[in-house]
């Protein structure tokens, strides 16, 4: 099957994995173990376990738990799930035993692929009607049902920093429409070679490297967990030619003693950034000191990934901005939905093919998501008249102080300009004479001695007093969810 840059993929996960198996050639390397893993070694144990479950009693569409890290493991049982025509339901490993077992229940999962290093994580959640399984267990074979792109394909929730999590389904087609998003933004083709230190439970590591790569025919480096200090040698030994992290992770390589070779600098082709917005000194600066291309994007769970990514040629590219729509089509809507002219601020909204079903059990949410054919992302921006969208805050997280509106970003910025700043968040707490003032916590890089006086001075210098940081707190490490995005609003809680 061939990667079209204007039409998204046709047809299923398994009619795409197929016809990797027939052309060949490395799907994944695992730098960690030395495993190799080939498109037809992938295919045959993704089918084979597909049987298996199949003949052990799996309805096609069914929530099929999987409860693994990244590996070698976690890759099959992923897709012998997509393969087999159940929903794959991905279990946040971080989320903590209350989310899991709701993640469990809500599902409505029967089975469970469990690893064996997540028996424990398993039995915390209090899922005792759920079986746990495993290769072993599954001997029997039996033929694999009929599956369509329209059908059910993936299932995994939301971060829920502001209320139960809620339950993402993918179709077959959207799940190949989020690779294809990256793709065709990124020009992947089969001599590349992604870097994967996002866990695939997240949809991030799932679409955006894993799909990446199965549409483009490319393959994938992938380790269990990122490592500053192994990173560098790890990217050199698998010999990737792209990698893609989050801002925390680019801020704490930038800090890090490791650098890339000279070897490596010419092979990578670029870095890529996503999940939440990427500091412009912090961009800068990686760039300076490593001399590798950073390009900055946009994702949603809901969207399988990317909406927006700023192109490869640096002449193009925007920093500061996540960029422009790749695969499907962007709009920034006023407060009654209609679009906004070009420079206002709004609500950023996506439509295309990488676009959610429906929440699970939850039309509400699902119809509350939707204007029309356009899903409200719940993000703020303005966009210029190149089409490049500019990222301003959340609806949720925005800081109104004596009525007016402040975006935390605005803040962050100002405190990543210092040097020693590793992390950084800006978050509201209930004021009586303002309704609610500005405070921030930040982490600072080793050694460093800096107070938190000479950091809001800084702050008032850049954004001046009214829009500074009341108070300032020092953290070892902020609060991140599975993607490593800072969760600012659990930040009040927590201090």
């Amino acid at each position: 099957m061939i990667l079209s840059q204007n039409k998204p993929p046709e047809g299923t996960v398994r009619d795409w994995l197929d016809a990797r198996a027939r052309v060949g050639g490395t799907a994944f390397v695992f730098p960690e173990t030395d495993e190799t893993l080939s498109w037809a070694e992938l295919r045959e144990a993704a089918r084979t376990l597909a049987q298996s479950l199949t003949a052990h009693g799996i309805a096609k569409g069914e929530s099929l738990a999987i409860i693994h890290p990244n590996g070698r493991d976690g890759v099959v049982a992923l897709y012998a799930a997509l393969y087999g025509g159940f929903r794959a339901t991905m279990i946040n490993l971080a989320a903590g035993p209350d989310a899991i077992g709701y993640a469990l229940e809500h599902s409505g999962a029967r089975f469970a692929l469990v690893h064996d290093d997540q028996r424990e994580t398993f039995k915390s959640a209090g899922s005792s009607e759920i079986s746990a399984l495993d290769s072993s267990d599954l001997n029997g074979t039996a033929e694999l049902y009929d599956i369509t792109s329209n059908d059910h394909a993936l299932l995994m929730y939301t971060s829920g920093t502001t209320g139960r999590p809620k339950g993402v389904v993918h179709t077959q087609a959207s799940l190949l429409a989020g690779g294809w998003t990256t793709a065709i933004a990124h020009a992947l083709a089969p001599q590349d070679r992604g870097f994967c230190v996002l866990p695939i439970y997240h949809i991030n590591g799932l679409c955006v490297t894993v799909m990446g790569a199965l549409v483009s025919g490319g393959s994938l480096a992938m380790v269990s967990r990122f490592s500053t200090s192994k990173f560098w040698q790890q990217a050199e030994a698998a010999e990737i030619t792209w990698f893609s992290v989050v801002p925390t992770i680019i801020s704490h390589l930038l800090h890090g003693e490791t650098a890339p070779s000279t070897t490596l600098r010419k092979r990578l082709r670029f870095g890529r950034s996503a999940s939440s917005a990427l500091a412009v000194e912090t961009h800068t600066a990686f760039e300076s000191r490593f001399g590798v291309p950073i390009i900055e994007t946009m994702g949603l769970t809901e969207t399988a990934a990317q909406i927006l990514s700023n192109p490869l040629d640096s002449e193009a590219r925007k920093i500061g901005s996540p960029g422009k729509a790749y695969g499907n089509e962007v709009s920034i809507l006023n407060s009654d939905l209609s679009e906004a002219a070009r420079g206002s601020e709004g609500e950023i909204a996506v439509r295309g093919p990488n676009t959610l079903l429906e929440y699970l059990h939850n039309p509400e949410a699902t119809a509350a998501t939707f204007a029309g054919e356009w899903l409200r992302t719940g993000d703020l921006g303005r966009m210029d008249n190149d089409g490049y969208v500019f990222v301003t805050g959340r609806l949720k997280e925005l800081i109104i102080k004596g009525g007016e509106n402040i975006a935390p970003r605005e803040i962050d910025e100002a405190l990543y300009a210092h040097p020693d700043v590793v992390e950084a968040a800006a978050f509201a707490r209930p004021c009586k004479s303002y309704g609610e003032r500005v405070e921030a916590a930040v982490s600072l890089s080793d050694g460093s001695t800096l107070a938190m006086d000479e950091l809001k001075a800084l702050c008032v210098a850049k954004l001046g007093k009214f829009k500074a940081p009341d108070m300032i707190y020092l953290l070892d490490e902020l609060p991140k969810g599975p993607s490593g995005k800072i969760q600012r609003l659990k930040l009040v809680d927590l201090l």
